[in-house]
């Protein structure tokens, strides 16, 4: 039986509980008292139901007892249970070993990815079997620290952690008893890494949103990602494009399907039509069976065609018809193949002024821009700048088995200020390379290496490609753009930017921004 005593913190108090039981000729079995709380816990053999509750109110008479009642566990005996439990349920393999690296216990995954039974290792040196750590130089060392290795045992690979068991002496000062060993198998962190990596495709909570701009392109994202029709994705190098459309195939209904990613930028003319659409038999020299392109493999699934404004426009007459009803021929084949694959497109450039060029066809244009993503480059959402360095700090220290550095107050003024030309690639590069430099536990402005910036003449390029005139007219565009919904007619706009109507209507001509082309 155990009890459980609720009492003050009395001197004496525990010796009347045990001159009780003695009364009774009981032998105890064991007590643990819990001071901070206030109680005490006896366990004994079981007794008759009469002598028990006789037994009850002699303990409740004691001066200072204020309750007593029977209970299933001791502290100790719940706490071992617990931890047997969690034990037995681990996936990963864990080994105890005393200071003699002799194992004390195994867990059932241990003994399975070892292939032994607990006889044969329960007792056993764990130096012997070990090819690539010494545990007893280990042990026997001054000062022994955490380790993260990668050792054989019985010819098996394994990544480990190798943690001191450290107890605390009388004196408080703490003694070594042992160390414990996580497991873990090639197979194991193959499916970490598995789990780790959809959880970023699929989620679109791996995108953080604190400005009220990210939060809208997700909002939109999430209510797109449930339907079929084509989404283009437009924003600056390294805004995230791509990791948006994984983010809205795998909240649609294509999540269990294929997503494959085609960058049209880097395929020459004379492949990018049979990657795409593939070839039928004895389309080249050599070829006597066809192949499938990147829409008939994604049949069903998702296609992501990055940059899709590099396109020829010979490939923007085909994808145009693919997209009306989905059907293709291969080629060299005379067969019309027909899929089910939704489209999801991103470009970097612009496309209006594309098409006003006669670079890129304006009926593409219609058809890719029912749904459009602007993603805000990272410099006009600087809400977002400091949860993402933390984010990529923490997981980059996290990788080097280190404790995530803390961003110093220069830091995070540097990173808020900054222009991010790369946006979040940018960012996150330079923060991978800072903490895998750094020596220290604290992030300051120094340590982050990026091309000179200052509040007077901005971001300053190693590398201008064009003349004046191409980046200045580059500017006006991108002006003139981002005010025209706001100015919708040359004469409103004429009027805020201080010129004639004529030079206002002339600009916008050249550019080739109209009602069409821009969203108002």
């Amino acid at each position: 039986m155990r009890l459980e005593i609720q009492c003050q913190d009395r001197l004496g108090i525990a010796q009347e509980v045990l001159n009780i039981l003695v009364s009774y000729q009981l032998d105890l079995r064991g007590i643990e008292v819990d001071s901070a709380l206030g109680r005490m816990y006896v366990s004994f053999p079981s007794i008759h139901f009469e002598q028990f509750q006789e037994l009850m109110g002699k303990m409740r008479r004691i001066p200072g007892v204020v309750d007593v009642k029977t209970t299933a566990f001791m502290p100790s005996e719940r706490h071992q249970n617990e931890l047997i439990t969690l034990l037995k349920t681990l996936p990963d393999g864990i080994i105890a070993i005393d200071t003699k690296a002799q194992v004390s216990i195994i867990n059932d995954a241990a003994l399975d990815a070892l292939s032994v039974s607990r006889e044969e290792i329960e007792g056993e040196s764990f130096v012997g079997m070990v090819k690539g750590f010494n545990f007893l130089r280990w042990l026997e060392s001054d000062d022994v620290l955490a380790q993260t290795r990668r050792f054989e045992i019985h010819g098996k690979r394994f990544i480990a952690d190798i943690l001191p068991v450290m107890v605390p002496d009388d004196s408080g000062h703490e003694l070594l008893a042992g160390a414990v060993i996580n497991l873990k198998s090639e197979s194991r962190l193959g499916q970490h890494m598995v789990a780790f990596n959809q959880g970023d495709q699929q989620s679109f909570q791996t995108l953080h949103a604190q400005s009220p701009q990210m939060r809208k392109v997700i909002r939109e994202a999430k209510k797109m990602a449930l339907l079929d029709a084509p989404v283009l994705i437009i924003g600056e190098t390294g805004t995230g494009k791509e990791l948006l459309a994984r983010a809205c195939h795998g909240a649609g209904n294509r999540a269990d399907k294929s997503f494959l990613a085609v960058n049209c930028a880097s395929m020459p003319d004379n492949v990018a039509e049979s990657e795409l659409f593939g070839y039928g038999p004895n389309a080249f020299p050599g070829s006597n069976e066809g192949k499938k392109g990147i829409f008939e493999q994604a049949n069903g699934g998702t296609v992501f065609l990055d940059e899709v404004g590099e396109m020829s426009r010979e490939l923007q007459s085909k994808l145009l018809r693919f997209l009306q009803d989905g059907s293709f021929r291969r080629v060299a084949d005379e067969h019309e193949v027909k899929v089910d694959v939704r489209v999801i497109c991103t470009t970097q450039n612009d496309l209006p002024a594309m098409v006003q060029d006669g670079k890129f066809r304006e009926d593409l244009y219609y058809r890719l821009n029912v749904f459009a993503l602007n993603l805000p480059a990272l410099r006009e959402r600087k809400q977002d700048i400091v949860p993402l360095a933390e984010h990529f700090v923490a997981r980059f220290a996290a990788r080097l088995g280190r404790k995530a550095p803390k961003l110093a107050d220069s830091c995070i003024q540097f990173l808020q200020n900054y222009p991010w030309p790369g946006n979040v690639r940018q960012l996150e590069n330079a923060l991978y390379r800072a903490v895998t430099l750094l020596e220290g536990s604290q992030l300051d402005k120094e340590h982050l290496q990026l091309p000179s910036f200052t509040s007077d003449f901005g971001y300053l390029e190693q590398e201008f490609d064009g003349t004046l005139d191409e980046a200045v007219k580059r500017f006006e565009s991108s002006l003139l753009r981002k005010l025209y919904p706001a100015y919708p007619s040359s004469r409103q706009l004429a009027k805020k930017l201080g010129l004639s109507h004529t030079a206002i209507a002339n600009k916008l001509r050249d550019y080739g921004i109209n009602r069409k082309t821009v969203k108002i």
